[in-house]
């Protein structure tokens, strides 16, 4: 893991402006939206976007093998049986 230590600054109404570096590495720019989390210790900052896809695959882990997914095979019938349905594409 690489450090980059920065030093920012605490406006009068909490705001703060991130260094390049952080910027860069977190993937953001003008009017992207940032998450912190607070462990106790320290404050983490992800690229909100990034955090919401990991939640996501976090709560689907393990959902194809129990819908019995197990090939490319099984999906693209998957999805042929359900454009075959009322309101399908």
């Amino acid at each position: 893991m690489s450090t980059i230590i920065e030093g920012a600054k605490v406006m009068a109404k909490g705001q703060i402006t991130l260094p390049k570096d952080i910027r860069e590495k977190l993937g953001v720019g003008t009017g992207d939206r940032l998450v912190l989390m607070w462990d106790g210790k320290r404050v983490v900052m992800m690229n909100a976007a990034l955090f919401a896809m990991r939640a996501l695959q976090g709560g689907l882990e393990g959902a194809a093998a129990q819908a019995g997914i197990a090939s490319e095979d099984d999906v693209a019938e998957l999805v042929s049986g359900l454009r075959t349905q009322p309101g399908g594409a």
